[in-house]
């Protein structure tokens, strides 16, 4: 093992380091060291001289962070797969290994281009920036944020920049902040080193105070609706027997509607209610339109005169296969077709990664859903004249998702979630944010309810309104201007811009190191 350490073994204090400040540094944390953050980790790999050790140091990097930022993990997996507290934690350290590995992969890049590269420090250190950046931004993950989302969870106003270069460049934009720090931090005895820093802090103040330019240019709204969110706070266990037949469907139905209509008597303008994921607690679509429990809401609904959203099961026809739908239904109970049903579907979840090549794995993991895939980001509900663009739970993490919804004309966005299997301090809240974060990259107001919480708008100017209480039956009503035809963004023009910059200056740097090794050659 001495064989893979640096000289001085304190030095792995650096990972430690880098691990420890991205981890504190995201939802449900302020940003305190995101411009910084990687500083100790790259200072550590450029003394390195073999792969094992850049590669072990990223992956200590990211268990710690990974621990810190996603300790939600070991509830979810108490919670949702009823394992004991032990096995949550063994499973908590697997993912901690395994979930980001963005971090190694990208210092193994950074080690390998030097074997056809070379030249100064700032170069090697340039490298490993755009690698961690690119490589951030495309490596796969299971919940997959970034680092551009904890400006918007601090309310910190350079988040307004996201609607001309989107989080995902906000990310890049921080990470490569991380660089020019570092070079101040290496040459902070001279003047060149001192005034790195003060230019850092005068252009992080000027991205701010335009930021707030951002949003203060915006057009007015020239329309609004009034929403009645309604989290009705049904537990895990009902949920469950409810899925599995076990009964619970008259009850859990009954609670929404009281819950519903206690909020409709406190607030009777209301244009439309919003329930839930699955909050229905049956199928909806076709034949099961003609339920009992359809045929209640209906009634529920032609009596109050006002129309619903509402997430429920439907049935694909093509597969036999059970979907998870949003659907559209008016103040006079017509069930509007067609209905959405969630595309973006959770691994482990709602299906089995590589079920369709390997059918055995079914037989394996016969525990884990088996849902049908929707049409994606293809169609809006509509309903009193309104252009809603479709999201259920965590399909609001793809900017590209609801890029397509702006693109057909989706006039404010509608994300039904629930995060009820997640504990009830971290992750609710890094999932709102990475929600209400498409509002601001296509200026749309976003409408989201949970079952247990955070439910909530935004609006297009970014500004999140009330939040309801965690674990608590609530509703709460919203009055939301938007625009009939809204404006598209820069981000939305120019959706790949970012990362096309980025390779440009990957491909520049790595020109730039194998010329000075050709010329070393020669």
């Amino acid at each position: 093992m001495r064989t893979l350490l640096p000289a001085s073994n304190s030095l792995w204090l650096l990972p430690v380091l880098s691990g420890i400040f991205i981890g504190t540094s995201y939802i449900p944390f302020p940003p305190w060291a995101s411009l910084f953050c990687f500083v100790p980790l790259w200072l550590f790999w450029q003394q390195q001289d073999k792969l094992k050790t850049v590669v072990l140091s990223g992956v200590l990097t990211s268990f710690i962070y990974t621990l810190i930022g996603f300790n939600w993990v070991t509830y979810t997996l108490h919670e949702f797969a009823k394992v004991n507290w032990f096995v949550s934690g063994i499973g908590m350290i697997l993912f901690a290994l395994l979930g980001h590995l963005f971090v190694p992969v990208a210092g193994m890049l950074w080690f390998w281009s030097r074997k056809f590269t070379i030249g100064t420090t700032w170069l090697s250190y340039a490298l490993m920036a755009v690698f961690t950046a690119l490589v951030e931004l495309y490596l796969p993950m299971l919940f997959k944020w970034n680092f551009g989302y904890s400006w918007y969870g601090a309310a910190i106003p350079i988040y307004q920049w996201a609607e001309v270069i989107g989080f995902i460049g906000l990310s890049m934009l921080t990470i490569l902040t991380n660089l020019l720090v570092l070079f101040a931090w290496q040459a902070r005895k001279k003047t060149t080193g001192q005034l790195g820093f003060v230019m850092i802090i005068v252009v992080f103040l000027g991205l701010n105070a335009s930021g707030l330019w951002l949003k203060n240019r915006l057009p007015e709204p020239d329309a609004a609706l009034n929403a009645l969110l309604v989290q009705a706070n049904i537990g895990n266990l009902e949920k469950q027997a409810m899925e599995h037949g076990k009964g619970f469907r008259g009850e859990i139905l009954d609670k929404y509607l009281r819950v519903t209509e206690a909020g409709l008597a406190n607030n009777p303008n209301i244009d439309f209610v919003m329930w839930s994921e699955t909050a229905f607690p049956s199928l909806l679509g076709g034949e099961y339109n003609q339920t009992v429990y359809a045929h209640t809401l209906q009634d529920f609904l032609r009596t109050h005169q006002v129309a619903m959203l509402t997430g429920a099961y439907a049935k694909d026809q093509p597969t036999g296969l059970i979907t998870n739908s949003l659907f559209a239904v008016d103040k006079q109970g017509t069930i509007t077709e067609p209905h959405y049903s969630k595309t973006i579907l959770l691994a482990l979840g709602e299906y089995i990664p590589g079920e369709a090549t390997f059918p055995w794995l079914r037989s394996l993991l016969p525990m884990v859903g088996h849902f049908a895939r929707g049409p994606g980001p293809t169609m809006l509900l509509k309903f009193n004249g309104y252009a809603m663009g479709p999201q259920v739970c965590y399909e609001s993490l793809f900017p590209e998702f609801s890029k397509a919804l702006a693109d057909l004309g989706a006039q404010f966005i509608v994300n039904v979630t629930n995060d009820s299997w997640y504990g009830d301090w971290q992750e609710p809240y890094q999932h709102l944010y990475m929600t209400l974060a498409r509002g601001i990259e296509f200026r749309r107001p976003v409408l989201r309810v949970t079952n247990t919480g955070v439910s909530t708008v935004s609006l297009a100017n970014g500004d999140v309104l009330a939040l309801s209480p965690m674990d608590e039956s609530w509703t709460g009503a919203y009055h939301v201007p938007y625009q009939t035809q809204p404006q598209t963004t820069f981000y939305q023009r120019h959706f790949s811009l970012m990362p096309g910059l980025l390779w440009s200056a990957l491909l520049i740097l790595l020109g730039i190191g194998i010329a000075k090794n050709k010329q070393r050659s020669s």
